[in-house]
C-alpha cells in the first residue's frame, strides 16, 4: 500500500524517524501508536495524553512556530494539518526538513486513512491496525443507531466576531451521523456571521463549543434567553479533534445523539 499524505505525496516508512507534530489531535495519536520516544516538537496546544507530552519539547503554537527551535531538534518529519497550520510557516520548515507530511481529514472515516499513514510511514502498523478496527466498530454502532428527528443546528466557535462551520467541514460531518446538519452562512469554511430574526428562525438550536473559544454554560443560558431556542454546551475536543480523539468522539455523538438539543 503506497503511503499518500493528503496532498498525495508518496512517503516511504522511517523507523528512526525524528518527527515534530504541529497538529494537536496527531500527537495524540502518534503517542498512542507507541511513537512518543521519536517525537522531539510540539506546539503548546498538544496537550494530550498529559503524562507523556509533558516531555516533549514545545515549539510554539499551531500558526506561530518557532523556526529556529525547531532546526535545533533536527526533526525528519513534520506533520501539519491544512487546516491548522500556517503554509508560509510550512513552507519554510520545508527548507531544512526533508521529510513534509500534510493531512487533512474531513469526515469521520478518514481518521481510518489517518491512522494507517501515521502506522505506515512510523512503522507502527500494528498498533495502526488495532485502532482502525476499534473505530470501525465504534463508527458502525453509531451508524447502527435509530435515526433521531434531523435538525439543523448553528455550531458556534467563537465569538466577537460571532463565527461558526460550513457543511464542508469534519465538524459538520460528525453532525451528520447523527442527523443534524449546519445552516449555509456563506463560501468560508469557517464563516463569520450575525445574529438576526431570520438566521435564528432557520435553526432548531444552538451548539456552542468549548474550543477553539471557550464557550461556558454561562454563555449557553445567555444565548438561550436572548434567542429564545435551545443553545447546548458541547465538548469541542469531541467534535472536532481527529485521530485518537475520534474513537471517544464518536461515543460522545452517540449520546449527543440520545439527548437531543
Amino acid at each position: 500500500m503506497k503511503l499518500l499524505d493528503a496532498l498525495g505525496r508518496e512517503h516511504q516508512p522511517a523507523p528512526g524517524a525524528r518527527i515534530v507534530s504541529l497538529v494537536p489531535s496527531i500527537t495524540e495519536l502518534l503517542c498512542d501508536l507507541g511513537l512518543a520516544p521519536q517525537l522531539v516538537g510540539r506546539t503548546g496546544f498538544c496537550i494530550h495524553p498529559a503524562g507523556v507530552v509533558a516531555a516533549i519539547a514545545k515549539v510554539g503554537g499551531t500558526k506561530d512556530v518557532n523556526i529556529a527551535k525547531i532546526r535545533a531538534l533536527a526533526p525528519t518529519h513534520l506533520v501539519v494539518n491544512i487546516d491548522e497550520n500556517e503554509k508560509p510557516t510550512v513552507d519554510a520548515l520545508a527548507e531544512f526538513i526533508p521529510n513534509i507530511v500534510v493531512t487533512h481529514p474531513i469526515a469521520p472515516e478518514d481518521n481510518l486513512g489517518l491512522a494507517r499513514l501515521m502506522g505506515g510511514i512510523f512503522c507502527a502498523e500494528n498498533k495502526a491496525r488495532e485502532w482502525c478496527a476499534a473505530f470501525e466498530s465504534e463508527l458502525a454502532q453509531l451508524r447502527a443507531l435509530p435515526k433521531g428527528r434531523a435538525a439543523t443546528v448553528l455550531y458556534c466557535i467563537w465569538q466577537d466576531p460571532w463565527m461558526s462551520i460550513s457543511a464542508d467541514t469534519y465538524i459538520a460531518r460528525m453532525l451528520a451521523e447523527i442527523g443534524w446538519s449546519v445552516p449555509p452562512l456563506g463560501e468560508a469554511r469557517y464563516p463569520q456571521f450575525a445574529w438576526s430574526d431570520q438566521l435564528v428562525a432557520g435553526i432548531d438550536g444552538v451548539l456552542l463549543s468549548t474550543e477553539p473559544y471557550r464557550f461556558t454554560e454561562a454563555h449557553a443560558e445567555a444565548l438561550e434567553k436572548q434567542i429564545g431556542k435551545p443553545v447546548r454546551l458541547v465538548d469541542g475536543e469531541m467534535m472536532s479533534w481527529y485521530g485518537s480523539r475520534a474513537l471517544a468522539g464518536v461515543r460522545y455523538l452517540r449520546q449527543l445523539a440520545q439527548d437531543g438539543l
